[in-house]
C-alpha cells in the first residue's frame, strides 16, 4: 500500500481530480478566445464585452459573422416599396459571441447616426444584423453592409416609429452599457 506521499497514494489521485474539476468551471472567455479578423472589420462592438481581439473591443470581419448562426425573415419595411427578405446573425449571438453584457446598446452607423436599444430588444425579439439584403451582400449605397433589422410582420408593435428608429442601417459600431 502507498502512503499520502507517494506518487500514486490516495492523497495524489484526489488531488489530481480536484485540479482537473476546478478547471472545468474555468471562465469561458478564457477557454475560447475571440478570432481576429483577417477581412476589413465592418463591425466593432465595445464597452461591456467580454470577449475581446483588439484591446478592450471586439471587431467582426465578415467572414466572423457569416460563420455565426444565420435567421433570415421577409418584412415590409418604411423604406422600400414591397417586402424585402433580410439575412444575418441575431444581434443576440452577435452580442454572445463577444461576451456583451448590459443594459442598452448604442447602435452607431458610419455617418454617424446613433440610436438607442434596450438591451432586451435582443433576446425579446428575433433583431437581426443583415448582412444580405434579398440574398445579395449590401453595399453601403444600399443601407449596407451591415443593417440592424427588427422582424417588423411577426408583431404589431414592431410596427410602430420606435423600433423603426432602432433600426440602423450602415452600422458600424455597438456601444454596450
Amino acid at each position: 500500500m502507498t502512503d499520502a506521499k507517494g506518487a500514486n497514494g490516495p492523497l495524489s489521485r484526489l488531488a489530481a481530480g480536484v485540479v482537473v474539476a476546478a478547471c472545468a468551471f474555468l471562465p469561458v472567455q478564457a477557454q475560447q478566445a475571440l478570432d481576429q479578423p483577417a477581412g476589413p472589420v465592418v463591425l466593432t462592438i465595445q464597452g461591456g464585452v467580454g470577449r475581446t481581439n483588439q484591446g478592450d473591443r471586439a471587431q467582426f470581419d465578415m467572414k466572423m459573422l457569416e460563420k455565426l448562426p444565420q435567421k433570415s425573415f421577409t418584412t415590409q419595411t418604411p423604406w422600400y416599396p414591397q417586402p424585402v427578405s433580410f439575412t444575418g446573425p441575431l444581434l443576440r449571438d452577435v452580442l454572445a459571441a463577444a461576451g456583451a453584457k448590459g443594459s442598452k446598446i448604442t447602435a452607431v452607423a458610419l455617418n454617424d447616426y446613433k440610436t438607442e436599444i434596450p438591451f432586451e430588444d435582443a433576446t425579446r425579439h428575433e433583431v437581426i444584423v443583415a448582412r444580405l439584403m434579398n440574398d445579395r451582400p449590401m453595399p453601403v449605397r444600399e443601407k449596407g453592409p451591415l443593417f440592424i433589422v427588427y422582424p417588423f410582420d411577426t408583431k404589431a408593435e414592431l410596427r410602430t416609429e420606435l423600433y423603426y428608429n432602432r433600426s440602423a442601417w450602415q452600422l458600424r459600431t455597438l456601444q454596450v452599457k
